[in-house]
């Protein structure tokens, strides 16, 4: 079965379009790690991601006389990159279907590349049945991301280099989306050095192939993560989940290691850093997904000196996330600590407190006076200990303190830190994170929609560059439950926006309750 693939990818036609992509030695993360890592740099591509490979090797083998109306995809990213270029390499018509709320940076770099862009829809899933529905109508050929032999055997043109350049490697680190490249990369690997291992790395809010492994079958996730929207994927590929799990040439295991790594926002942000660091080079999220994969997977297994890859997919970042991602990044490399601290309200306190950290640096410190016994502080304090120091200061606190630790509470982190101010003393709040498509209007149709029935006494959001904005909202309901329903839930799901009651979070409770 290995070898039809291998035959399949080494005939694979994507040097028409694509490089032969570096394996760059990264000296300072692998000093760091105490492992030799290199980075294979398909961010280099002409469309700065691997997406190119498969659809070019796609479209180039489909028989002429089924092109002469096109080609289409639906897609946000980088495949709509990659289909606009093959076929502009082909001579052949590309309608790139986008949702309504692609940021305008995404449609220009697919209109650039001469593919024409259709916007329809609020989600990929109402895009993309939208576009096979025209490739049926219109006699058009459909072109999938990932779930594709033809895109598969091209992304796995990728192994058969890192062999070429490192017959040496021990471990690949793969970002998993959809399952197209992982599936590709391991089918060779698995079949021509079956030595190596291939470990899979997921954004652990959009982790549908570990769902998948633990549960025997393709499994659909009820949301997904959009920070890394490179691999914000709630099913993985019905032929990539096929294939990952095929046995090695050598039947020493499945292609694909079965522990999926799963990575965080902090630590995906700490891994752009680390590549900056290393090359000067800004990679998107999903992008830096492998290589904090490996950071977790050393540190878990304790590995030294082994080789390892790691696939640096992609780098079309929109450049108003790096704020964002840079304030992020101290989290994840553990040099941050978030804490909420109830203190005496009384003279001397702040100074107690600050004794109490034996001389730490404080990087933030939010408090304001209520009038009662105790006052509630969100503080952040600067480690070089990294998480046995953070461990070492909440035991210390605790000793003297009302403390939590919020170091890892995404509310905390996204909201609350920028709301501390006073408590809204409201019997009947209750507080939700709400998914905002970003685009002009939003508000107000989530506002018409909600009604005069319902009213909103908490509203916190940020923008962060991605194709949807989060909302953290406080919501008192009008309407009393009747019959055993729940009005404002009801209300919610009308709207249609994704959103998750959290009014028992702690930083609410505390700062703003």
């Amino acid at each position: 079965m290995l070898s039809r693939w291998v035959r399949q990818i080494l005939q694979a036609t994507v040097y028409d379009v694509a490089i032969e992509s570096p394996l760059e030695a990264a000296p300072k993360i692998s000093q760091r790690l105490n492992n030799n890592i290199r980075f294979k740099r398909e961010d280099l591509q002409p469309v700065f991601s691997f997406k190119l490979r498969g659809a070019y090797n796609r479209i180039s083998q489909v028989p002429k006389d089924q092109l002469q109306r096109g080609v289409i995809c639906a897609s946000a990213g980088n495949h709509a990159q990659g289909v606009a270029l093959s076929g502009q390499k082909l001579g052949v018509p590309a309608i790139i279907v986008m949702p309504s709320t692609t940021p305008d940076i995404k449609i220009e770099a697919v209109k650039r590349l001469g593919g024409t862009v259709v916007l329809h829809g609020d989600s990929f899933d109402i895009s993309n049945r939208y576009a096979q529905q025209r490739a049926k109508d219109e006699g058009l050929v459909f072109i999938p991301p990932y779930d594709d032999e033809l895109v598969i055997a091209g992304q796995g043109t990728i192994a058969n280099e890192i062999l070429r350049q490192w017959r040496d490697v021990d471990y690949v680190f793969v970002a998993v989306g959809g399952g197209g490249l992982i599936a590709g990369v391991a089918a060779y690997l698995g079949e021509v050095a079956p030595h190596v291992k291939v470990v899979a790395v997921e954004y652990d809010e959009s982790a549908c192939l570990k769902a998948a492994l633990e549960s025997g079958e393709r499994v659909v996730l009820p949301s997904v993560g959009l920070f890394a929207d490179g691999t914000a994927v709630a099913q993985i590929g019905e032929l990539p989940f096929e294939v990952i799990r095929l046995p090695k040439s050598d039947n020493s295991g499945p292609i694909v290691e079965p522990d999926v790594v799963t990575v965080n926002t902090d630590e995906i942000c700490a891994a752009i850093k680390d590549t900056f660091d290393e090359n000067r080079s800004i990679v998107e999220p999903s992008g830096a997904m492998a290589l904090a994969g490996i950071k977790k997977y050393v540190a878990q297994h304790k590995l030294h000196d082994k080789n390892m890859v790691s696939i640096v997919c992609g780098a079309n970042m929109n450049f108003d996330r790096l704020r964002y991602i840079a304030e992020r990044t101290e989290l994840g490399e553990h040099k941050e600590a978030i804490f909420a601290v109830s203190m005496p309200e009384q003279q001397g306190a702040f100074l107690q407190f600050c004794r109490a950290l034996q001389g730490r640096n404080i990087t933030e410190f939010n408090y304001r006076y209520n009038g009662s016994n105790d006052a509630q502080v969100f503080v952040g304090i600067s480690l070089k200990g990294g998480e046995q120091e953070r461990q070492d200061i909440f035991a210390s606190l605790k000793q003297n303190y009302d403390v939590s630790d919020l170091s890892d509470d995404e509310v905390a982190k996204l909201h609350i830190r920028y709301l501390i101010g006073g408590h809204g003393h409201l019997n009947d709040e209750r507080l939700f994170r709400v998914e905002f498509p970003e685009r002009p209007g939003a508000l107000l149709t989530f506002l018409e929609r909600l009604g005069p029935d319902h009213n909103i006494s908490l509203f916190h959001y940020r923008n962060h560059g991605a194709a949807e904005g989060r909302v953290l909202m406080g919501l008192e309901s009008g309407i009393k439950s009747s019959n055993g329903t729940d009005p404002l839930i009801d209300t919610l799901q009308q709207i249609n926006y994704p959103f998750v009651e959290i009014s028992e979070n702690e930083g609410y409770k505390r700062f703003l309750k």
